[in-house]
């Protein structure tokens, strides 16, 4: 089977759609599928099943796309009609400028369309005159995400209920939605070894994600310089992103041992996360967070935001397990609490092993292979044929 799968964002793995899509890629052909990629990927021109097209040009706000260390792709009907002729399915992973061009040259060619969701109205809003907290304009986002790209689609892939249910609840209508996780690689499980000797004798905290206003990370910073026992403890920032200098002058301002920051390949971050104590996920909008399942998978216990429009709030198994919403003393209390009772975090880590089974890489990836088989299957007419 060919299938085109196409990507507004797709190059550098530092972020999550970036990684969810060359997962899917990848399983599509571990399953003997030729796969075509439409995407801004200037690095791979020339190489077979890639097609490239040109970025886009937001004028005096392209600093907000290059700050998150992304390119955003121009949709381009001619190279997308070559990418697409041949296809048995066409695949859209973001609600963007080419993925809305895509919408449109694939239901002119009468292909079936499946549809990924990965982007929160807040992850655009946030970035925009701080518009994150206003329901309606966010409820706008995901009116123009439906009107553009997802009324199109015959199947659409949901990481979790939470987000079909907020979809669905914005724009008052039921979608052909199917809630399947991302899944957790299995390279991620606890590594025996030991911590460095600059680290020995520190409780270590990791937070993972992107340093972006929506992820929140001042709260754990706030939260330790709060805690009993802040002495002892040194936090890690495993990411990258635009908020960098100002989380290392809040962290150098209120640490006695300032944050480490840093971005991780997938290896060392799995050595990293094996050595670490607790985990912070402090993101106030999420729509999975697969980087808190893969901390729990190597064994750490996670504190996490109880935010109303994060899904990773259902992922805390007990009171200790999550904070009161963006409330980072509460999130002290939390992590003093876990400073104190090792024997019950030990106990907690061990449950969690358990829980993260249902987010096995391969299960999820065989079940969006199967979605986007049983797709392809379904029959449409041309529109350039009428």
């Amino acid at each position: 089977m060919i299938i085109c799968v196409v990507s507004d964002v797709l190059g550098e793995a530092n972020n999550g759609t970036t990684i969810a899509a060359f997962n899917l890629i990848n399983s599509l052909k571990k399953a003997g599928h030729d796969v075509r990629i439409v995407s801004p990927d200037s690095e791979k021109a020339g190489q077979i099943n890639y097609y490239i097209v040109p970025t886009y040009t937001f004028g005096p706000l392209d600093f907000i796309v290059e700050a998150n260390g992304v390119r955003l792709a121009r949709g381009d009907s001619l190279v997308l009609m070559r990418a697409m002729t041949e296809a048995d399915l066409v695949h859209v992973v973001t609600p963007l400028s080419l993925g809305r061009k895509a919408m449109k040259v694939a239901t002119y060619l009468g292909k079936p369309i499946t549809a990924s969701f990965h982007m929160q109205a807040e992850n655009v809003t946030a970035h925009f005159f701080n518009f994150q907290n206003i329901k309606w304009i966010n409820n706008l986002v995901y009116h123009d995400f439906y009107n553009h790209v997802f009324r199109y689609a015959d199947a659409i892939h949901y990481p979790t209920q939470f987000i079909r249910d907020t979809f669905e609840k914005a724009i008052g209508k039921t979608t052909p939605g199917h809630v399947i996780s991302n899944g957790v690689n299995k390279e991620f499980h606890r590594h025996d070894i030991e911590k460095p000797a600059n680290l020995k004798g520190k409780f270590l905290i990791y937070c993972t994600g992107r340093y972006s206003k929506e992820k929140n990370q001042q709260l754990l910073i706030r939260a330790v310089a709060a805690s009993r026992y802040a002495e002892k403890i040194q936090i890690v920032f495993a990411g990258s992103g635009p908020r960098l200098k100002g989380l290392q002058a809040l962290s150098a301002k209120l640490l006695p041992n300032p944050a480490i920051f840093r971005f991780f390949s997938r290896a060392e971050l799995v050595d990293a996360l094996s050595i670490g104590d607790l985990y912070v996920h402090t993101s106030s909008v999420e729509i999975e967070a697969i980087s808190c399942l893969e901390a729990i998978a190597c064994g750490l216990v996670p504190v996490i935001n109880n935010a109303r429009r994060s899904a990773t709030r259902y992922f805390g198994l007990h009171e200790n397990n999550l904070f009161k919403e963006d409330d980072y003393r509460d999130l002290a209390r939390k992590i003093d609490y876990w400073i104190e009772h090792p024997k019950e975090k030990e106990e907690c880590a061990k449950e969690y092993a358990g829980y993260s089974k249902q987010f096995d890489f391969d299960t999820c990836m065989h079940q969006m292979v199967s979605l986007l088989e049983e797709t392809s299957k379904i029959k449409k007419e041309p529109r350039h044929g009428k």
